[in-house]
Order: C-alpha cells, then structure tokens, then sequence
C-alpha cells in the first residue's frame, strides 16, 4: 500500500516544493496550511506519517503533535518535525511532545526523503518499500544490492540512486534536468551531461547480465525505464 503523508506547513512555496518531492518518490500527499486544518484532515483520514511545522498559525505544531498523540487513531502515526528552531532545548522539547525526527531549516529535500525513508522503516517497517521489482529487476534497499535475471550486479552509489529513482516510476520519462534535482537535488550544481555519464555506466552494468536494455532514450526528452521495450 503507498504510504499517505501529510505536509503541514503555512508557507506556500515550502508546501508546494514537498508536495512536487514526495509526490515524486511515489507517496500520496495531503498539505494542510495551519494546524487546525491538519487536525481536521487527520481526523478524516488517518496519515501513515505526518511532516510538521513548528510555528504554525490557529494552532501551533507542538499542540498539533500533542493532540495527534492523544488520538487513539493517530498514536503511533509517525511525525517530522519541521522547523527554523535549532536550540537544544527546542529539539528537545519537539522529541518530548512525540516527534520522532527533528529537520531544521534549511534542508536539502534529498535529506527530507532519505529521513522520511528511515522513519518509516524503523516505525512502520511494513510500509517502506525496502524492495523494488520491476520486470527481471530486483533493487534492496537495506542492503544496497541489485539483481537482473537473478544475477547480481555491482553499481556505484549515483548509478544505484538513478536506478532506484526509475524504478519508482517504469515507463516515465525524466529529462536531464529532472534527474538532477531527484538524484543529485537541487541544491548541488551539477552539470546536465553528467547524467548521461551515470546513464551510459548503468546501462553497461545492467547489460552485461541479460539481453536487452532496460533504459529507453527519448530524443530531446530524457530517459525511463522501460522494461517492454528491452
């Protein structure tokens, strides 16, 4: 089942950049712009984890973190806590509400997705996705490997984050561009070509175990994983 999170955060651009990222690594996104209209919205519909901002308006994050820990059907939802605040003891005090991460802005959103990630795995480990099948592609997350045709294949760390990344989404097709900012973020100035390298490498590494190539290049588009047409 793919995992429900709702971003509770009151700056537009913020909500909307989490909305785009998470949406991208394949979870459904609920946004709430201030904590009453979270309370409202998990009170409808119960989130797998909640991603929560610290200063919000009509009811603050930490009440709203304390009143989902004293719903009997948002107990154990996992929750971020999102925040400028940096101090100990404002970390400290977020922890002792019942957040179980604490990201200070500003983050970079590869960090947010990774930690996502982990929460989920250590709280809800029945919703990380931890395995990855598509076609005769096998990806683990734990323990980093990947098969083809039952068949191990070694990869670097980038090429293993751009096959994880194409495997959330086979059949789509991703520009250069957009590669980048999944796979390297946004934050980090990378020039476009480099992914064709990464591409190129990938691409001799599942190769060499099977015939036909998984990675399908769309002239002027980008590339996706397209298992059909391997």
């Amino acid at each position: 089942m793919t995992p429900y999170v709702l971003v509770v955060e009151d700056e537009d651009a913020l909500a909307t950049l989490l909305h785009y990222n998470l949406d991208k690594e394949g979870y459904r996104v609920g946004v709430a712009g201030d904590g009453e209209e979270a309370l409202i919205m998990a009170n409808e519909r119960a989130p797998d984890l909640v991603i929560l901002d610290w200063m919000l308006p009509k009811v603050s994050g930490i009440e709203v973190c304390r009143r989902l820990r004293g719903r009997a059907e948002t107990r154990n939802v996992p929750i971020i806590m999102l925040t400028a605040r940096g101090e100990e003891t404002d970390r400290i005090r977020g922890l002792d509400t019942g957040a179980d991460d604490y990201v200070v802005k500003p983050f970079s959103m590869v960090e947010l997705t990774a930690r996502v990630r982990a929460v989920l795995r250590r709280i809800r480990p029945g919703l990380a996705d931890d395995r990855i099948t598509v076609g005769d592609i096998v990806i683990d997350r734990v323990a980093h490997r990947v098969k083809r045709g039952g068949k191990e294949i070694h990869l670097g760390p980038t090429e293993f984050r751009l096959l994880d990344y194409l495997m959330q989404h086979p059949g789509r097709v991703f520009s250069r561009e957009q590669l980048l900012d999944a796979v390297w973020g946004s934050d980090v100035y990378v020039e476009a070509r480099t992914v064709d390298v990464h591409i190129g490498r990938l691409r001799k590494a599942l190769n060499g175990t099977a015939d036909g190539d998984p990675i399908r290049t769309v002239r002027s588009a980008g590339y996706s994983l397209d298992l059909d047409a391997a």
